[in-house]
């Protein structure tokens, strides 16, 4: 077996660990959330591209277009991917070249684009949600249900703690 993925760069969290006096607790506890975050998703972008030749954009995108019977506008999933219209435009005219989705014109302003998956779209979409369910099972499968569902209540609160701080400061909701 390849050592490779063994030897993983040195992270912020680890770096920061090395001089914990450097750092206050809710950073390095930033740094964990972080590097948890950028682990998950590092794991389920690879899995994506081995087994399914796709990337972790297409598969989002694809996911709400999954969500919505009568197709959406580019502008609806990028506000819900929170990402811009261009990104957005550009892995729908790799499905659409794929035969994944299509577009026609909206019916209100024949100037919007609504996209919708295509039965074929559809079938892999479903194909590859559930691998996604089985791959994020797999990765948490090192934790007992009870530490989970703590977990979840943890993270619940730093939710609210986010938002709260987010409130404070002003700023708008999902503002970058």
């Amino acid at each position: 077996m390849d050592e490779t993925p063994v030897l993983r760069a040195l992270d912020r969290e680890t770096k920061a660990a090395e001089r914990p006096g450097d750092h206050k607790e809710e950073l390095r506890l930033w740094l964990r959330m972080l590097t948890c975050s950028t682990l998950i998703e590092r794991e389920i972008r690879r899995r994506l591209r081995e087994e399914f030749k796709t990337t972790l954009p297409r598969f989002d995108l694809m996911a709400q277009l999954e969500k919505s019977s009568t197709g959406m506008t580019v502008g609806e999933v990028s506000q819900r991917l929170m990402v811009s219209n261009g990104n957005v435009t550009t892995v729908v005219a790799g499905l659409v070249d794929d035969g994944l989705i299509d577009k026609r014109p909206a019916p209100h302003d024949r100037r919007v684009q609504v996209i919708s998956l295509t039965a074929q779209g559809r079938r892999l979409f479903r194909a590859m949600a559930e691998r996604h369910e089985d791959w994020i099972a797999d990765i948490f499968a090192g934790l007992k249900p009870p530490d989970a569902a703590s977990l979840m209540r943890l993270l619940s609160t730093t939710k609210t703690s986010i938002l709260q701080a987010i409130d404070r400061a002003g700023a708008p909701e999902g503002s970058e």
